[in-house]
């Protein structure tokens, strides 16, 4: 076992020992599990107030531990003492910390098996693919597979505060405890946070209940910024400019979300460049709205650092737990969801997400075609499809340029007769049966202060050249883009390329950076379906 590159990377990260090639607990740690096994009568643990006593005392067993301050002792005293109904607390302590202390026995031996399978999981021998738990590097693509098991007793760990933390900021690793999210929740309290827990709460009383047997994939996509002759570089802006790949079919949603649409779709996470965002402190929007109904997203906050603008993370097979209502300050969790989506040949379930960061607070800089080029770039690498590529690199190079090379030959030939219309039905059979479109929305919009007609645009661009069927849009009723549906069918209509597209967007985005126009793409580039009253949005 210590001679595997992969432990190696991420053991410093786990609150386990390596001794004699075998992983395990402190022995102090191993005595308090089996109390807490045991139920209250035994553990004596039937608070809030001795619960995280008991965290307490488990963080010391390791020397590298510090003191957590007083506010988190003070969430947890809240949320299980006080929020809690006497009912609800008595079946936490009675049923489910037991349960949780049986599956924290058993984490070392889960690891051991996982990495006694992880060469296993796609190919074998000499072609075997890394599918190992370890760091994920920047700019080193790569993928792992996690049973849903092993990923309830990671957040265990993080329940119980144990994952060591003191080192996670040199390698730009998100925050993996549950201290700041119970600290939050007493310092500044508000519905909000206490529905957040209550999701992840509602997480521990299922798995304590019926474990799920599936898996979950977490992978890391690049875009060299150096190509090579097997990985698809970073592309410039005459990639983009030139590209004669067809738009896919654009679909609007002015109500819904992405993740009920019920066509198989890659659901977009409008992420933070660190994976789950504000999901264990005070964040409640998109992204971490996301981790709470599906907490298993959280563990990719393990092991992933922080993503460069080359860079996406897609995570397949994560089981959706809570239901809900609201969005930020009116979020609330509205009780179980039993998740229905098909499993594939890895055991995953067929939810894919994907999670791309966008330019915070970009103002008037986002019309300036370096800063457009990075955003395309990041929905990109989040959307093309590098299941092959991974697992069998020549092949999916040679088809992706193949693909390419066949719609410039076709696309030249459409040109001169402005039919494109029979390519446009056989464009997408060139990527061998995928079916899978996007599902988006406003993403860096909101909060992150982009403009929503040109990230709309971007996304559909990104989606063409990725060769995705089609894109969802949800609109989530934002005025912007009350005509969206409109000048997109007019401009599916017009049988525009992806690169005759992107030069229109350049050509608004030059106007728009020097202060010529103010008003929005949409209408500047149908003015006939706006009203002449309507003066577009201004987000500089």
């Amino acid at each position: 076992m210590e001679k595997r590159e992969d432990l190696r990377s991420i053991i410093a990260y786990l609150p386990l020992l390596m001794r004699s090639s075998t992983l395990l607990w402190p022995s102090q740690i191993v005595e308090a599990f089996k109390e807490l096994s045991r139920g209250p009568l035994h553990s004596h643990v039937d608070s809030g107030q001795l619960f995280f006593l008991a965290i307490s005392d488990l963080r010391n067993s390791f020397s590298s531990s510090f003191p957590l301050p007083p506010s988190v002792s003070h969430g947890y005293e809240l949320f299980f003492d006080e929020l809690m109904s006497r009912e609800e607390s008595r079946k936490w302590f009675e049923e489910v910390v037991p349960a949780l202390g049986n599956l924290l026995l058993r984490l070392p031996s889960l690891l051991e098996a996982h990495y006694g399978n992880a060469d296993m999981v796609i190919g074998g021998g000499g072609n075997a693919v890394k599918t190992g738990l370890r760091l994920l590097d920047s700019q080193h693509a790569g993928i792992v597979f996690l049973s849903q098991e092993l990923i309830a007793a990671l957040l265990g760990c993080s329940l119980f505060c144990l994952f060591p933390d003191s080192d996670r900021h040199v390698k730009n690793l998100p925050t993996i405890n549950f201290d700041e999210l119970f600290a939050c929740l007493y310092d500044d309290y508000n519905q909000k946070q206490e529905n957040k827990v209550w999701c992840i709460i509602h997480y521990f009383q299922r798995i304590s209940r019926d474990m799920p047997k599936g898996v979950v994939s977490f992978e890391r996509k690049v875009l060299p910024f150096e190509g090579d002759p097997i990985h698809i570089s970073y592309p410039n802006a005459n990639f983009w400019s030139t590209s004669v790949i067809p738009l896919c079919k654009f679909e609007v949603h002015c109500s819904g979300l992405i993740e009920d649409q019920s066509s198989e779709a890659v659901e977009v996470d409008f992420a933070n460049k660190y994976l789950g965002g504000g999901a264990l402190n005070r964040g409640c929007v998109q992204e971490e709205i996301r981790f709470m109904v599906s907490p298993e997203l959280i563990a990719g906050m393990l092991f992933l650092p922080s993503m460069a603008d080359n860079e996406a993370i897609e995570i397949v097979g994560v089981e959706r737990f809570s239901s809900y209502t609201g969005y930020a300050s009116s979020f609330r969790f509205s009780g179980d969801y039993v998740d229905k989506k098909d499993i594939d040949i890895h055991g995953r379930r067929k939810t894919r997400i994907v999670a791309i960061d966008a330019l915070c607070s970009p103002g008037t800089r986002q019309y300036r075609e370096n800063f457009i080029l990075r955003e395309i770039n990041k929905a990109f690498c989040g959307f093309v499809d590098q299941s092959t590529h991974h697992w069998h690199h020549k092949t999916f190079h040679e088809n992706f340029s193949a693909a390419a090379s066949t719609s410039m030959e076709t696309s030249e030939e459409n040109i001169s007769n402005h039919k494109f219309g029979n390519f446009r039905n056989d464009h997408h059979k060139m990527e061998q049966g995928n079916n899978v479109g996007i599902a988006t929305g406003n993403w860096g919009c909101g909060a992150f202060g982009g403009d929503p007609e040109m990230k709309t645009i971007i996304q559909w661009l990104a989606a063409s050249q990725a060769l995705r069927p089609f894109m969802a849009y949800y609109t989530f009723g934002l005025g912007a883009l009350h005509n969206l549906h409109q000048v997109a069918d007019w401009i599916l209509s017009q049988k525009w390329t992806v690169g005759e597209l992107w030069n229109m967007l350049i050509e608004y985005s030059k106007l728009r950076s020097k202060g010529e126009t103010n008003i929005g793409f949409l209408k500047w580039l149908l003015p006939s379906v706006y009203d002449h009253g309507d003066d577009g949005m201004d987000f500089s």
